[in-house]
């Protein structure tokens, strides 16, 4: 069982109250209310992760997708690109450390010996990743901006009382900049690390997220103990036509930071060409394999692009 299944898990069942047959309704209409924040709760965070994951050609939960039926591309290294060059680092197997710069290689710490055409090609390879690595950050930012503008429509939309609104809006507000400092320190940087920039902005969006999910969910309880269906059915009202608004407008913006994804696609393949030109070989005999290209993974993004765009 998923997250998701374990959230609408907790919250399917019955809310409390008893207090005769309109508060028996408004409780039943409360918890629908209810789990459609739960299941907003899941999409924003989603619609904010999908753009750490445009280097590995990644899918995000709900309608963002990255890449094509070309894109597919996974790497088992950190990188790290400065002005002394481009660092490749992983933990397990070998080798755990490539450092190129300027037509050199470096593998594990020992220098390694190129033809002429090798370093035109690590030439090649450093210049073009170098390029790359902004665009990525450029896109994360954007999706970031995306998850935040529709967590402050969502909190404009359920936020009631004038000092509640300015003290959640300040939140999320701070947590947004947060967010995009994280990146630019991080990618802006030149740095790119396989699993530490979905726990970056993980953190930066979980509390703002959280207030989300809990003023909404608040609001419903509220609304069913009151006993006043109006109130209720007010309430989902409200969130039914914020559902269907957001669903149109953040499609929209999906499908721009899509194209923006996708054209990196291209972009890895050229590398991928490149590392499968070098003729040095590592101490094994192995081909230098800083990228690879996981054709089952595509295959399943190009399913779950198709699924998004049938629903």
């Amino acid at each position: 069982m998923d997250g998701h299944d374990r959230w609408q898990g907790m919250t399917a069942g019955p809310c409390p109250g008893t207090r005769g047959r309109a508060l028996l309704e408004g409780s039943r209409a409360a918890c629908a209310t209810f789990r459609e924040a739960s299941d907003m709760r899941f999409k924003l965070m989603g619609c904010v992760m999908a753009a750490t994951l445009a280097f590995a050609g990644g899918a995000c939960a709900g309608d963002v997708h990255f890449g094509d039926g070309n894109c597919g591309y996974t790497s088992d290294y950190d990188v790290h690109a400065s002005q002394d060059g481009v660092d490749f680092r992983r933990d397990s197997g070998r080798p755990t450390q490539v450092f190129m710069h300027d037509g050199r290689l470096w593998v594990d710490g020992r220098d390694v010996a190129v033809s002429a055409d090798d370093a035109t090609r690590l030439r090649a390879y450093e210049s073009q990743l170098r390029g790359l690595l902004p665009e990525i950050a450029s896109i994360a930012r954007q999706g970031v901006d995306m998850g935040f503008a529709a967590m402050r429509t969502v909190l404009l939309t359920f936020a009631d009382n004038d000092d509640e609104r300015r003290g959640m809006l300040r939140r999320l507000d701070d947590n947004h900049r947060q967010a995009l400092a994280r990146i630019d320190a991080s990618l802006g940087q030149g740095v790119w690390q396989r699993h530490a920039m979905d726990d970056m902005v993980a953190d930066s969006v979980q509390a703002s997220v959280s207030d989300l999910a809990g003023k909404v969910a608040g609001s419903a309880v509220k609304a069913a103990l009151s006993g006043d269906e109006s109130k209720v059915a007010a309430l989902q009202a409200r969130a039914e036509s914020l559902d269907q608004s957001m669903d149109r407008e953040m499609s929209r913006q999906a499908e721009q930071l899509d194209k923006r994804a996708e054209a990196l696609c291209p972009r890895l393949v050229a590398l991928d060409h490149l590392q499968q030109q070098l003729q040095v070989r590592l101490q094994d005999g192995a081909r230098l394999q800083l990228l690879s290209h996981d054709a089952d993974h595509a295959r399943k993004l190009t399913t779950a692009q198709a699924r998004a765009h049938a629903e």
